[in-house]
């Protein structure tokens, strides 16, 4: 059961940092702290309080969108509103304790200079932010993956020297699959460091125009879509047998891949000659276990089901906070029948403090 507690707390103000959900941005200020009279709800598992850690959290500055000439129109997304003073007070409704911060990539097509100065801005400001506020929110960095030495460099940095937490990345780079060997330098660096890569989609653009109509659907679709397609290539181009070490969590529960995971197994059995000439070490079912995913998954069912594809112990909260997709996150872990106490605490947050180096206490 989870129970609350009402205590007085200061408001503040940030003055760059914008919160926003996916593919929508919000012009709002964040209040840092949540609001007086505000309820921090606390969350506890047959006794034992635990700290709720939701790794799918957005948001973006200001001044490295303006950088790219992008306004906040043209980014805006169908049903966001303005939450920025709204942010910590609706963590505390919620039973979020901690928000990993991260931020879609806009500037995979962006020239180097450009885009080591968009990522320089952002590493920096999220840095900042987090450590005025540390018990509330930790980040990803951004990287320039279209430039992949720089990308390990900005990662080095962001993880060595603003104590950032890992990257945050999109499931493609301007077209291209991470998986190509030219990205092999980035997650030879990441698994070396040990840091957490998150994964959020940015729909499938080459589908843009089948996402016509109504239903959002480039997002709808489009968005678990793009990681399907992301983890596939990951594993049929030998990418984790490369880097057995990487720590990869993906957004949404990891699209469709873990819904329909046994088709992969019989791809192989189907048409077991690849192309590549790349031989997997296991089946591709066997290496969703060796990944970490959100719990945006919507119903107890399709919660039951992820973790029997992929084990209990490889999930996380994911909320897309702000976007109002999953408000009731924390009550989707505690109500879902058949989880034990255990499996629930490491889903509300001991994993992901594993991940992210956050005391679970």
């Amino acid at each position: 059961m989870a129970t609350s507690r009402r205590p007085g707390r200061r408001s503040s103000d940030s003055s760059d940092l914008v919160f926003t959900g996916c593919h929508a941005l919000d012009a709002t200020r964040v209040s840092a702290e949540a609001q007086p009279g505000g309820q921090r709800r606390q969350v506890v598992v047959n006794g034992k309080r635990v700290k709720t850690i939701d790794v799918h959290a957005h948001c973006f500055i200001r001044e490295a969108l303006e950088l790219l000439g992008k306004t906040l129109d043209e980014q805006r997304g169908p049903g966001i509103g303005e939450v920025g003073p709204r942010r910590i007070r609706e963590m505390d409704a919620q039973g979020i304790d901690v928000e990993a911060l991260s931020i879609n990539p806009f500037w995979y097509g962006a020239d180097r200079d450009r885009a080591s100065e968009v990522v320089r801005i952002q590493n920096e400001r999220l840095a900042e932010f987090c450590a005025a506020y540390p018990e509330r929110f930790v980040a990803f960095a951004s990287v320039a993956l279209q430039y992949p030495d720089l990308a390990v460099q900005q990662l080095e940095h962001g993880v060595k020297k603003l104590g950032l937490r890992g990257a945050a990345v999109g499931a493609s780079v301007a077209g291209e699959e991470f998986s190509e060997a030219r990205f092999h330098p980035f997650w030879a660096r990441a698994e070396e460091l040990g840091v957490l890569i998150f994964i959020h989609p940015q729909s499938t653009p080459a589908l843009d125009q089948r996402f016509k109509g109504n239903g959002w659907l480039a997002n709808t679709i489009g968005n678990p879509l793009d990681t399907t397609i992301a983890l596939s290539h990951l594993i049929f181009e030998g990418t984790l047998d490369r880097f057995p070490g990487l720590k990869i969590c993906s957004a949404h529960g990891g699209g469709y891949l873990p819904s329909y995971a046994p088709r992969s197994d019989n791809a192989l059995r189907v048409a077991p000659d690849m192309d590549t000439g790349v031989k997997l070490k296991k089946k591709p079912t066997e290496y969703l276990r060796d990944m970490y995913y959100d719990t945006l998954v919507f119903t107890a069912e399709a919660l039951r089901h992820l973790a029997a594809e992929v084990g209990p112990e490889r999930l996380v909260i994911g909320t897309d906070h702000p976007i109002a997709w999953f408000s009731w996150s924390v009550d989707h872990i505690l109500d879902a029948p058949g989880f034990s106490d255990d499996e629930r605490r490491a889903m509300l947050g001991e994993t992901a403090a594993k991940l992210l180096g956050i005391d679970p206490f």
